[in-house]
């Protein structure tokens, strides 16, 4: 599958290391399969006076060897595992993490539970209502050598 990673530099040689700690998954090497997505999210680059890079991979898609973990939805396994890597504790360890984006209104609606100021069903009633904009996180080097191939690097 085509899959899309933002920087503002070219990633030719993906690596969880340089990935920030307290991400929704965890620190990884974030990617997504749609291309406007990966777009915009490098547009706060160039909002920053810096370059943007759309990086584009292959992806592949044999599985059966690797510790994945599938949110369909924004559900209450998805906001526990986000509440527990975005506050740095102990989740168990998966390869690769497939599951909705925390984007702009998610983010209010899990600020809010976070901060104690709606409870967990408020939280997930409000999150049925929207729809995912699916991230992937490949959480293990070794997937990352084996599963994806560099393809290109496009200049936003």
């Amino acid at each position: 599958m085509r899959i899309y990673h933002a920087s503002n530099v070219v990633v030719n040689n993906p690596d969880t290391v340089h990935s920030r700690d307290y991400l929704d998954f965890g620190r990884g090497f974030y990617l997504t399969t749609i291309r406007e997505q990966a777009e915009k999210y490098g547009l706060r680059f160039l909002r920053r006076g810096k370059t943007a890079w759309l990086n584009i991979y292959e992806l592949n898609e044999d599985w059966n060897k690797w510790n994945v973990l599938h949110f369909n939805t924004y559900n209450k396994a998805w906001l526990d595992y986000i509440a527990k890597c975005r506050a740095g504790k102990p989740v168990d360890f998966f390869d690769l993490v497939i599951g909705g984006i925390a984007n702009d209104r998610v983010i209010m609606t899990l600020d809010r539970y976070f901060s104690g100021e709606l409870n967990e069903d408020e939280a997930l009633g409000m999150l049925k209502f929207e729809k995912p904009n699916i991230q992937y996180c490949i959480r293990s080097e070794q997937m990352l050598k084996e599963c994806l191939t560099y393809i290109e690097s496009i200049q936003l």
